[in-house]
């Protein structure tokens, strides 16, 4: 299977490296290319047999499944500019939640397909968001499904649910590691213990604690009542992590949802009207 990749950034390369230490597809299997040519050229030399085109109209050419890993408001200008590249036969697969399939399905004559990636993919593991186009068939879908789950877990997804559905699978890792360095600050100052340590025991205990989750062996709410002793430590622990909540969560997923909706004010436009952003004329 050929497959492409236009944009290696962050989410572009954790793609790369997910299929080719699934072994899902080898590396001299894959074209890629970059706006800076540097970051695709140290990816290659990571991985030797990757190839790096000049431009996406070279990485359309050759792949049959091309993921588009470019920010929000440079899909327009990259769609505009390729047009006339696709093939019928293959699959455009989106990585960004802002641009919507039917956005994506009037500039590409192609099929068309969202998924979102995870950080933790590059474990092997972890989820991977799924919103199929309306032009896909059935061998197309078990296709992608297919490569996914070679390095993920896939779930179909809804457009009204991709916001929340990312915040909970794509950013749900960087928030996790911001409460869990609060964790570990807060034990550092409190008491004597060192950084050092704090961090390992906390990274063990996080390790151990997916296991138990991925063995299906407690339930969230089975695990802390199971920790949870009456009359015990914990208890006490809980009933502060209780007092002071305040409905984070809810706040933040308020606040994403609100970023999500100025993403798409600054991008609608461009493909309701067919004007290019200013700044690639």
């Amino acid at each position: 299977m050929k497959i492409g990749v236009i944009g290696t950034g962050t989410m572009g390369s954790l793609i790369i490296e997910a299929l080719i230490k699934s072994k899902s597809v080898k590396p001299s299997h894959i074209w890629m290319t970059n706006r800076t040519e540097e970051k695709a050229r140290n990816l290659a030399n990571a991985y030797p047999g990757l190839t790096v085109c000049p431009t996406p109209h070279e990485v359309i050419k050759h792949a049959a499944i091309v993921f588009l890993c470019i920010k929000p408001l440079q899909f327009f200008p990259l769609l505009q500019s390729v047009q006339n590249t696709w093939r019928p036969d293959q699959l455009a697969v989106s990585i960004t939640s802002p641009i919507t399939l039917t956005q994506l399905e009037k500039m590409i004559s192609c099929s068309v397909t969202r998924v979102v990636p995870s950080i933790v993919n590059q474990a092997l593991a972890g989820s991977t968001l799924v919103t199929f186009g309306t032009s896909m068939n059935d061998r197309q879908k078990t296709k992608i499904w297919t490569l996914l789950e070679n390095f993920s877990h896939p779930v179909e997804i809804s457009e009204k649910n991709i916001r929340v559905a990312s915040d909970l699978s794509s950013c749900g890792p960087a928030f996790l590691s911001f409460l869990l360095e609060k964790m570990i600050e807060g034990a550092v100052r409190s008491t004597p213990i060192s950084e050092d340590d704090a961090t390992e025991l906390v990274t063990q205990m996080v390790i151990g604690f997916g296991k138990l989750l991925e063995d299906q062996t407690f339930t969230l709410t089975e695990l802390r009542e199971k920790v949870t002793v009456k009359g015990g430590v914990t208890g006490v622990g809980l009933n502060v992590l209780k007092t002071g909540y305040g409905g984070v969560f809810e706040h933040l997923f308020e606040e994403t949802r609100k970023k999500f909706i100025e993403d798409h004010q600054a991008v609608d436009p461009f493909f309701d009207q067919g004007d290019l952003p200013e700044e690639s004329r």
